[in-house]
């Protein structure tokens, strides 16, 4: 038996996808502990995992907890500058309170292996003071540099030719020397206020851990890499529990129909329903479709819609464990844990987003074949209405999507991802692909 530790941002979309890891983990006799956000004590708890509270810093799920200041600095921000926001002042500076906390529960439980998402840094933090192995999860698109791929953020498909690379060499000098230079200063200093030495690393090359990376996707997802780094590990797609709760809206019923089935997500971190919500349901109010609309637990009363079109069903929330094998069409703005269940059940999309890192999974969206990707977080009705029309007249899209799914159910995650933090606890080396 080992004893893993787990850190994790403290929102869902961090979250969710180590759910079924530490579930199996349990199952297969080994001993975790969580740290996370005080609201998501029942969802780590009911996979049999002890959960320990952020006790100090903004805990995103204790919206008294965050600066007003905050608040306001990060929304005056749009696309890479407010990326680049969440970076410093999001996972960064959370870097120093993650570091004491965790060092705390060391005290009292004496951790074989770390373990945590790829924006949080604390734990690796913790392997430089310590020593422990650590390993970290992808739950978004591979972001770490490559010379055949654009720097991560600006949302930039690979160009393989001589000029594309060539092309790609001059953007990543870009990023490194001028573009994220104040990231990377900015993670030094967070560095040299807990007596740890400065790098010069990027964000990202500091969140690779040497030993072992689960990246929660298949490899026709990614763009092709002839540097990867060999401890990088594809295991699939981080499904979600199916809910034993789930009780069926009283509309269930019109799913049946022969009318194909839209459904629209805002997601969970970027839930304004003027972008992508409302503008879909509006596009497609004469169309011979049934929406669905969820508002990423947003109240349905806020929603501005008055009336609700006829062809409209919305909720606050709905699993798509139950919901996606009955769509035709999603519309996202490109959640990376959303954009890869929808695939598991062969949904083909149209992405709309550019907040967070969302251009990099739009972008993949597109790329795989898998979707149309509108470039914007605010898409007009008739962007959105083309966008869907053509996706469900299109069956080039749903055939792709279609691949995805089988090469998905290739893939058993949580055994695949045990198996491998079980070598990594049983040698204390890095775990490389063959």
């Amino acid at each position: 038996m080992a004893r893993f530790l787990i850190g994790t941002i403290a929102a869902i979309g961090h979250v969710s996808p180590a759910l079924p890891i530490a579930r199996q983990l349990i199952q297969q006799g080994h001993e975790v502990w969580w740290y996370t956000g005080k609201g998501l004590k029942e969802k780590v708890e009911a996979t049999g995992a002890n959960h320990v509270s952020i006790s100090r810093g903004i805990d995103l799920t204790v919206p008294e907890t965050i600066p007003a200041d905050w608040i306001a600095q990060r929304n005056a921000l749009k696309g890479f500058n407010q990326f680049k926001f969440y970076l410093k002042h999001g996972f960064i500076d959370a870097a120093v309170t993650q570091l004491q906390d965790l060092t705390n529960i060391l005290k009292e439980f004496p951790a074989d292996i770390l373990l945590c998402d790829v924006f949080f840094l604390g734990i690796s933090w913790l392997h430089e003071k310590t020593g422990l192995p650590w390993a970290a999860f992808g739950m978004s698109a591979l972001p770490f540099s490559s010379r055949d791929t654009a720097p991560f953020g600006l949302g930039l498909q690979p160009d393989y030719s001589p000029l594309g690379q060539l092309k790609t060499r001059g953007l990543n000098w870009l990023s490194r020397n001028v573009l994220m230079k104040d990231v990377t200063r900015h993670l030094d200093q967070r560095r040299e206020s807990v007596s740890l030495s400065p790098k010069g690393q990027d964000f990202f090359s500091a969140a690779l851990s040497p030993f072992l990376y689960l990246q929660g996707t298949t490899p026709s997802f990614e763009y092709p890499r002839r540097d990867l780094p060999p401890q990088v590990h594809f295991i699939g797609t981080f499904l979600p529990p199916v809910p034993t709760n789930f009780s069926a809206p009283s509309w269930w019923t019109d799913l049946n129909t022969n009318k194909p089935v839209v459904h629209v997500t805002q997601g969970t971190v970027a839930t304004q329903a003027n972008e992508l919500l409302v503008p879909t349901i509006q596009a497609l109010v004469d169309e011979d479709v049934l929406v669905v609309a969820t508002t990423g637990g947003q109240p349905i009363e806020a929603i501005n819609l008055d009336p609700i079109p006829a062809n409209a069903r919305i909720e606050s929330f709905i699993s798509h464990v139950h919901l996606l094998p009955h769509v035709d069409v999603m519309v996202t703005n490109g959640g990376f844990n959303g954009v890869q269940i929808a695939l598991a059940n062969g949904v083909p999309m149209v992405a709309a987003g550019q907040t967070e890192e969302k251009p990099e999974i739009c972008a993949r969206v597109e790329w795989s074949g898998v979707g149309i990707n509108l470039k914007t977080s605010t898409p007009t009705s008739t962007q959105i209405r083309n966008a869907v029309k053509t996706v469900l007249a299109s069956p080039r899209y749903k055939q792709k999507a279609q691949e995805m799914k089988m090469e998905i159910d290739l893939y058993n995650s949580p055994v695949i991802a045990a198996g491998l933090l079980e070598k990594l606890a049983a040698t204390k080396q890095p775990v490389f692909s063959k």
